[in-house]
């Protein structure tokens, strides 16, 4: 396993993140927001200026983090209804061009993997919507094959997929190798799924990515806190994924705050997670 962070959780600032970055020996990038703009939305001059810094300091870049399918499953929803990270909120007939404008910065970046979601949810999953949503991804993962790229879907609890069960049965459903899961466990917490053991087993033998954030429940809603004082078993979870073999990245998103500063918690979170991956 290796250690990576999404680096606007440090600092919008790319080059203040790389240097807190260096402090604990992460080696992998994934880019969110850079110098306060969405990774799909950034130029190429700021993507080459980007390339540039993460190559002087030896760093690869571990993911592109899109906001691919943050948007409804029909045409005529318009509202967000979650954080969209200074992307720019597009309708479902726009996404296809961004997947590509991403799937090109994957190829600059030097990065197999597009992480992206599975529209905002509007009530509850039920078969029909679940169904459209495992048709939605036929044409991008044809797109993805051809560019040899993957798309690693995230459970989101904000989005119609939200737990571990649910994400891997779509996965499945679309049975490409092209689309595989981005593990998160803090989402599926807050979904309502017991993390770990319980989603992971669901989704153990598709995960190519993993994210990382740790909460605890307060009167049935999640507050993020540093990881490994949360309520999700992460000695359990890193365990777990030695004894399958993986050998991918662990991606802290952070999401906790101490004081209003998510720096000094993601400092924290990376001195835990490297003892943890030491191990």
């Amino acid at each position: 396993m290796k250690l990576s962070v999404i680096t606007d959780e440090i600092s919008q600032d790319l080059e203040h993140a790389v240097r807190v970055m260096g402090e604990y020996g992460v080696r992998g990038a994934e880019l969110r927001g850079v110098w306060n703009v969405n990774i799909a939305d950034i130029d190429d001059a700021t993507a080459r200026r980007a390339k540039k810094l993460l190559d002087a300091n030896g760093i690869q870049v571990s993911s592109i983090a899109s906001p691919f399918y943050k948007c409804d499953l029909y045409e005529e929803g318009a509202e967000v209804k979650g954080p969209m990270h200074l992307a720019t909120p597009r309708d479902l007939s726009e996404q296809m061009d961004m997947l590509h404008r991403c799937m090109d910065l994957a190829h600059f970046f030097e990065t197999p993997i597009i992480r992206v979601f599975s529209f905002w949810k509007r009530g509850e999953l039920t078969p029909e919507i679940e169904k459209r949503i495992v048709d939605s991804f036929a044409e991008p993962v044809k797109v993805a094959e051809r560019k040899g790229v993957v798309l690693a879907l995230e459970n989101e609890h904000a989005c119609y997929l939200g737990t571990g069960a649910e994400v891997a049965r779509v996965a499945r459903a679309v049975g490409s190798p092209h689309l595989r899961l981005c593990w998160d466990p803090g989402n599926a917490l807050c979904a309502g799924e017991t993390p770990y053991p319980d989603g992971y087993n669901a989704v153990r033998d598709l995960v190519v990515h993993v994210h990382v954030k740790d909460g605890v429940l307060v009167d049935g809603t999640v507050r993020f806190v540093v990881v490994g004082v949360g309520a999700i078993d992460y000695a359990g979870q890193f365990e777990a994924l030695r004894q399958d073999g993986y050998t991918g990245w662990i991606s802290l998103e952070t999401h906790a705050r101490i004081d209003g500063d998510s720096e000094r918690a993601s400092r924290l979170c990376l001195q835990a997670l490297r003892e943890w991956i030491e191990e």
